[in-house]
């Protein structure tokens, strides 16, 4: 029986350190959900739909990968789709214990649903979504730290 994992983010935008995962995770799983959270309570700099291209643009060479979004629980989704295992990345201590909080939460709910916390590459570790896109809206270049659809798309949504 071939073993799921979930990647499960908002990846808004996708950038290299949840590229460098998903090939990492790759080994550890026979198929891989990135999972594009449906989240109402924050306002996304692009629509589920885009986010989704992104990923699936940036992902297209890797075998093994199915790109989809979701709402609500997270468990829920993985049960309805055999999941057993969870993705998460660790850039930095902070991140651990929001992390360390939702996996135990996870396990509370669904009990069979491992969580595997990855670190990034060291090149990708101080990467993060809000990162990228802040530097992006100020002109800086991103180029080297998100696919390269990604960076079009960044530069068409920050053109003055």
């Amino acid at each position: 029986m071939a073993r799921r994992g979930i990647y499960p983010g908002t990846f808004d935008p996708f950038h290299n350190g949840h590229l460098d995962l998903i090939q990492r995770s790759l080994r550890l799983v026979d198929e891989l959900v990135v999972a594009v959270a449906r989240n109402v309570e924050k306002t996304p700099l692009f629509p589920v739909e885009e986010r989704l291209d992104m990923i699936r643009a940036a992902t297209a060479g890797l075998s093994g990968v199915n790109v989809t979004s979701f709402e609500g629980l997270l468990v829920h989704f993985a049960a309805r789709e055999r999941i057993s295992v969870v993705i998460r990345g660790l850039r930095a201590v902070s991140d651990f214990e929001y992390e360390f909080q939702m996996a135990l939460m996870n396990r509370k709910l669904k009990e069979e649903l491992e969580t595997v916390f990855l670190m990034p590459n060291e090149a990708y570790s101080y990467l993060s979504s809000h990162l990228i896109k802040e530097v992006a809206s100020m002109g800086g270049s991103v180029r080297g730290l998100v696919p390269p659809d990604v960076e079009k798309r960044l530069a068409e949504k920050f053109l003055r």
